[in-house]
This record gives structure tokens, sequence and C-alpha cells, in this order.
């Protein structure tokens, strides 16, 4: 589902990430774990083309991401191609970005009706179906600002699966969310787990690394250090920096 070889991003003179090389299979979690400033979120954004590659080549279902080949050559492809390969990856942010003017119905409504055509009836009876998967049956009509922070989490979940992508992207879906909150968003991303969604996710929350993941990647400093099953990389780390991380965050 996705292929990255030697992947290479700069900002500026800044190399964030240095030749990254990462295989999901479809029905797979990845958890892409490391201190802040690795380039894990800039990694992610390049997988549905938020940000451009420098080098390297990104495939997702067998597609270049961005791109087109003709013979030894890449064009990047215009902006409306590339919007519509994006509808195929859902993504979830650190903050919710819903749009506080329309409630939770409306919002997961919105993509459905404006990018697929799709008519109110039908996107609402999704709606509906993608509320009660992530617990908010009866929350439709509520807006963002009357919903916990983990309530509008749930709801750009299902805001981002209305779409019915392949593939899920999280980044860090946790981190602005209360303590108490963060087992409510972590349960919907198992449920979607158990049903075979392809997921790659930024995370810190090690035990859901552990528990649901098929593949961790540990990076620092723009590079994979390790990667491996969560059983072996989580609990007898190769490398030192991996154990001098987790022993500070486990």
């Amino acid at each position: 589902m996705v292929e990255a070889v030697g992947v290479r991003k700069s900002f500026g003179r800044t190399e964030v990430l240095k030749g990254i090389d990462l295989t999901v299979r479809p029905g797979e979690v990845t958890c892409l774990i490391g201190p802040s400033g690795s380039g894990k979120s800039t990694f992610l954004r390049c997988i549905n083309h938020l940000e451009t590659i420098d080098g390297g080549r990104l495939s997702v279902n067998g597609h270049l991401v961005g791109y087109r080949q003709k013979g030894d050559r890449l064009y990047e492809l215009k902006p409306r191609e590339v919007a519509a390969k994006r509808r195929e990856i859902g993504m979830v942010f650190q903050r919710f970005n819903l749009f506080p003017h329309l409630t939770a119905e409306q919002n997961i409504m919105h993509a459905p009706m404006l990018v697929r055509g799709e008519s109110k009836k039908a996107a609402r009876a999704r709606a509906a179906d993608l509320l009660e998967r992530v617990g908010l049956a009866g929350r439709g009509h509520h807006y963002p600002a009357q919903l916990s922070g983990g309530q509008q989490q749930r709801v750009a979940i299902a805001r981002a699966l209305a779409m019915q992508p392949p593939l899920m992207l999280f980044d860090e879906p946790t981190s602005a969310l209360d303590p108490e909150l963060v087992g409510e968003v972590l349960d919907v991303m198992k449920g979607l787990a158990a049903e075979g969604m392809t997921m790659v996710v930024v995370t810190h929350e090690m035990g859901f690394a552990k528990e649901v993941a098929d593949s961790v990647y540990f990076m620092d400093d723009g590079a994979v250090v390790e990667s491996g099953r969560p059983a072996d990389l989580l609990d007898d780390p190769r490398h030192e920096r991996t154990r001098a991380f987790l022993s500070k965050v486990l």
C-alpha cells in the first residue's frame, strides 16, 4: 500500500528526511516513533503530497505520489490530479481542524457532497453510520465547541473515513488531548485496525504501538534508526539510540 525508497526532504539547507525506506502492506498498521523533530510528521505529510519530496521514490497503492514517470524522468502532477489522488488517503491531524460553524454531522457530510457529488440523503446516512462507529451516535447536531477534545477527534476520524479511503494517516492524534480522553480515541483506532484498515500512525503511545502495530519504525534526525515487530523493537531494541529513547518514554 505504501512504499518509500530513499525518500529525502529538505527545508532550505536543513535536510529533515535523509533517505527513508519503508513498506506498508494492505491491512497493516505501521507506527512511527521517535523524538520530536525526527521527521516523522514530515514523512507522513509526504505520503499524501502535502509536502513534496526532494529525492527517492514514494508510492501509494502502486502509484507514485505527486508525480508521473515518463521514461527516466519524473513530472509533478497538476494540483487537480494531486487532489484526486489525495481523496484516496484519509488523514487525521494533531489538531482536530473541524469547521467550527458546522455540526459534527455536517463536518462529515461536507467532503463527500462537495468532492464526490453525493446526495445529501446518502451523505447524511453515511455520517450517521460513522458517528455510531466512533461512539458518537446522537451527537451529530452538536457543534465542535459543544464537544470534548476526544469527541472532536473522533468526529475528525469519522470525517476522514467518510471518503472511504483505503489508507489512513494519523499524525499524533492524541497529543492535543487531556490524558483522560486519550483512551477513547485509541479505542476507535484499535477498532479500525481490527477491521483491516491500512494505517500509518505517528505516535508517542507505546502501549498502542505494541498492541496494534504490525511494524514499528524508530526515527531520529531524519533517518530510520531501526524497524521491526513491536515486540522485538520495543522490548529488545538493537540500537543504543532506540534504547535511550525508550528508556525515557516507557
